[in-house]
């Protein structure tokens, strides 16, 4: 096959920590990246407490509002997610335990960089287990409105995220990109999520938003520009953040996936609806690993019957 697979596991060779504070509640959090054993998968972990666990898995989604939220938003629950799945599916970590003393992710900057940072301190260590993924036999599509997701059968992992606004400052943007360690640190890790001025004060009186702020959020004022005096880290910041998203979304299937996905307009809660829609039919994909011949030079992929964290569980 021409796709770039890894045959084996990863995780983490060391404990690596981070603070920051979260972007919805303004309260200061910290966290630590921890090794995990082969077949984990991402576990989260509050320590402030009961030390209650809950897996990083589209099963677990509880709300999908303003962010991904894993738990009950009620009760246990682990907030804002995408950044740190994103960085975790980008860089190729299978296998790892966070742990965190509040109930959300720190937001840091507003992109996934932070994160990059701290996984490449504490290095990836390839463990003596196969990597299973979920390929894609075929399509899949959801819609809401103008707005749509799709999976589709393809030779590797691919996303191709486009966004349609009003506001001139961002207007319709596309991006489409081969995933890959150097592609998301290059074209991907460091774009930041944004917001409109005018909304600050509605999300402040419902509670969200209240560690939001120009160091980590691109705001767009009541004139239509950016206000962030930096100004934009690339052209097209904004399609990349949703792209961003959208892998931190779609890392909660339990395995990478082999295939493309597509979205028009998309967000939190219509990512988690198409990865629900395909991992519901069980005909639309398939779980394989690699099977190197010949010394190692060919790799084919081969079904396996095997659960990969039971994804489907729903």
């Amino acid at each position: 096959m021409g796709i770039n697979l890894h045959d084996y596991q990863t995780t983490l060779k060391s404990r690596v920590a981070l603070s920051g504070f979260g972007v919805h509640s303004g309260k200061p959090v910290s966290l630590s990246f921890l090794p995990a054993d082969p077949d984990t998968g991402v576990v989260f972990h509050q320590c402030d407490g009961e030390g209650k666990e809950i897996r990083a898995l589209v099963s677990e989604i509880g709300a999908t509002d303003l962010s991904t939220v894993l738990g009950d938003p009620a009760g246990f629950h682990v907030g804002t997610v995408e950044h740190v799945m994103a960085a975790l599916l980008g860089l190729g970590i299978d296998n790892v335990i966070v742990e965190i003393d509040g109930s959300e992710m720190p937001i840091l900057d507003g992109s996934a960089a932070g994160f990059v940072e701290a996984i490449d301190q504490a290095g990836i260590e390839t463990q003596a287990v196969k990597r299973r993924y979920i390929r894609v036999l075929k399509p899949v599509r959801i819609e809401n409105g103008a707005s749509w997701a799709e999976f589709q059968p393809h030779d590797g992992t691919r996303f191709e995220v486009e966004i349609d606004f009003e506001s001139p400052a961002i207007g319709r943007q596309f991006f489409a990109s081969d995933v890959s360690a150097d592609s998301f640190r290059r074209d991907i890790a460091r774009a930041r999520t944004f917001g409109f001025m005018k909304d600050v004060e509605r999300l402040w009186a419902a509670g969200y938003a209240l560690g939001s702020s120009l160091e980590n959020s691109v705001v767009i004022g009541e004139d239509s520009r950016v206000i962030n005096m930096e100004g934009l880290r690339y052209k097209d910041e904004f399609v990349r953040h949703k792209m961003l998203d959208a892998m931190g979304d779609l890392a909660l299937a339990g395995a990478r996936f082999i295939g493309c996905f597509r979205s028009y307009r998309g967000g939190h809660r219509l990512n988690a609806a198409a990865l629900r829609r395909l991992l519901s039919d069980r005909s639309a994909f398939e779980i394989v690993e690699t099977n190197r011949r010949e010394r190692g030079r060919t790799a084919e992929m081969t079904a396996v019957n095997a659960a990969v964290y039971a994804p489907w569980v729903l």
